[in-house]
């Protein structure tokens, strides 16, 4: 253990403890940038510098290990002087544009900034500009990059996807994609965690909002709007609003106050996606050799995309079944439709993902099964959904809480949890048991696949058959996952993976909060939801059942194989109108 002085106050904490973290033992905040526990530890910004007494330079906080009888000055005149500098240095070459970047009132440059009470930049001003594709669904604005390197330490250490890297040197260095590539040639998936783990607006989601406005007004359209299980574990935390409070009847009331027609609920097409995806399971444990193994889940189109551009040999392992997203898209422009005798050509599908990478899924040219167009045409962020609810002035505090519209607004418990990682594995688990059993199991049975590990395994027995199942979080271990499959160092009958640490409640759309991952407590969130259900099993969703009996026919029958799946191909072939 060290004892040092900090501010006038004395704390005694293990050795190598870091002074930015020794300070926070004492609810002293150093003002940092750059820094990411574990990930992004390098100093880069020098915002976090204090004084050392007996030592003539100032020492950074994020790296610079505790010392026995250190005597440290977080806010001296010293510190103040030489940090004001710095982060003036840093925004003389940032656009410094507030009023129109979508992190205003989220920002830390702009927060340090205020606290250091700069008003005014005696640098002269150089700001980079570097052209960047408005219809890619990634948008990098290279006048807001701060050279912080936390976009390249998340792609590199925690996704090991290395789409960033550092070009030029001195005051000319900067971030872009690495080996000189254009964005769309890279191995971007499109997965978003260099966003959230953006401290400024460099890195950005491509807005939708202005095309979902347009549909509203439009009166010949027909807006449908689809909400994912994992945005309601966060819509409300941008808002200052409480967990209880930010409830699904509001989010409902406040996307019905918008002037949405018709509000659903994905979970409902994700009660279908584990028909569909539980029955190809089953088919393919009964005919083994005539398909490759393992099974890999479909509903990630990061991970998706991961196989495609990595390993595109094993595109067949995927379940053809296609994400809740796209099957919603495909049954609001049928089945829908038909029952509300409308023309499909009229409807305007919309959906709400945590997700960046579901921007390009949905314009993927065989994502058209409904003969509508493209069968969900925009997709929006829960950040963007946020951002509609201020554009519109909705106060949830004064809404009253509405039910999702009929027929595609029921779900379960299992579709509740496919917003977390394992979720999807579970639900499909849940209801293979029951096909195979003839019976339900314990809602919980299969819980052994849920954790905070970003990679775990487990064993269970359904019929005569024990099932080796392994659930991935985060493409880091999705890559480490691929390697031991490749080698045969592992061998599994089904595979779930999200291409987000936590699943989607960690997804790359969700809202920012810096240097805070609240991707497990969301989760937690969704299981709680799930226990709350009176219907926890896929196959008991009663409006599943009717769409099955009234239009679908059986699970995997020609229909279903229409609309609801697809044959994974290394498509990345971008349509002009909305890039893929």
């Amino acid at each position: 253990m060290v004892r040092l002085t900090i501010d006038g106050l004395t704390v005694t904490v293990p050795e190598g403890t870091t002074v930015m973290k020794a300070a926070l033992e004492l609810g002293i905040e150093i003002p940092h940038l750059c820094f990411l526990e574990g990930i992004n530890e390098i100093s880069a910004c020098k915002v976090c510098v204090v004084e050392m007494e007996g030592k003539e330079k100032l020492i950074t906080a994020c790296n610079s290990s505790v010392e026995e009888g250190m005597v440290i000055y977080t806010n001296s005149p010293k510190t103040r002087r030489v940090r004001r500098s710095n982060v003036e240095l840093i925004l003389s070459q940032h656009d410094c544009h507030c009023a129109t970047c979508v992190r205003s009132g989220n920002c830390n440059l702009q927060k340090i900034s205020n606290d250091l009470g700069i008003l005014d930049v005696p640098y002269k001003e150089e700001v980079p500009r570097v052209p960047w594709d408005g219809r890619f669904p990634l948008i990098r604005d290279s006048g807001k990059c701060i050279k912080c390197m936390r976009c390249v330490q998340i792609c590199d250490k925690v996704q090991d996807m290395n789409v960033w890297d550092v070009q030029n040197t001195g005051s000319r260095t900067t971030v872009d994609v690495s080996g000189n590539k254009k964005i769309d040639a890279s191995d971007c998936t499109l997965c978003g965690q260099c966003i959230t783990h953006c401290p400024t607006g460099a890195l950005r989601e491509r807005n939708d909002i202005p095309k979902v406005f347009e549909a509203l007004a439009d009166p010949e359209k027909i807006t449908v709007v689809q909400v994912a299980p994992a945005v309601r574990t966060a819509w409300g935390e941008e808002l200052g609003l409480s967990g209880s409070e930010a409830t699904e009847g509001k989010m409902v009331a406040a996307l019905k106050r918008m002037g949405f027609d018709y509000v659903f609920d994905t979970n409902f097409a994700a009660d279908l996606t584990i028909m569909e995806e539980g029955s190809e399971l089953l088919e393919r444990l009964q005919k083994p050799g005539k398909y490759a193994w393992p099974m890999f889940t479909s509903c990630c189109p990061g991970w998706v995309s991961f196989v495609s551009k990595r390993y595109p040999q094993y595109l067949r392992n995927l379940s053809t079944a296609k994400s809740p997203q796209q099957m919603f898209g495909a049954m609001v422009k049928t089945y829908f439709a038909q029952k509300k005798g409308i023309d499909p050509h009229n409807i305007c599908s919309i959906s709400i993902m945590p997700c960046v990478s579901k921007k390009r899924e949905a314009s993927l040219s065989y994502m058209r099964s409904a003969g509508a167009g493209q069968d969900v045409d925009i997709v929006l962020t829960t950040r963007e959904f946020v951002r509609m609810i201020r554009a519109e002035h909705i106060n949830p505090g004064f809404l009253k809480e509405q039910p999702f519209d009929s027929p595609l607004g029921e779900s379960t418990g299992a579709g509740v949890i496919f917003g977390v990682t394992g979720g999807v594995m579970e639900a499909a688990l849940r209801t293979a048991y029951a096909v195979v059993e003839g019976h339900n199991s314990e809602p919980d049975a299969f819980r052994a696949v849920r954790g905070e590990k970003g990679r775990r395994e487990a064993d269970f027995r359904i019929g005569d058959k024990t099932l080796h199942t392994c659930t991935v979080s985060g493409l880091g271990n999705a890559q480490e996952l691929m390697q031991d499959i490749v080698n045969g160092r592992v061998s599994y009958d089904f595979v779930e993976v999200m291409a987000c640490p936590g699943g989607c409640v960690g997804g790359g759309g969700q809202p920012i909060h810096d240097g805070c991952e609240l991707a497990f407590g969301r989760g937690r969130r969704l299981y709680e939801l799930d226990s709350e259900r009176k219907l926890r099993f896929s196959h008991e969703n009663p409006e599943v059942q009717r769409a099955y009996e009234e239009f679908l026919g059986a699970p995997l029958s020609v229909k279903a194989h229409e609309l609801l799946h697809s044959e994974h191909v290394n498509d990345l072939v971008y349509n002009t109108h909305n890039y893929i």
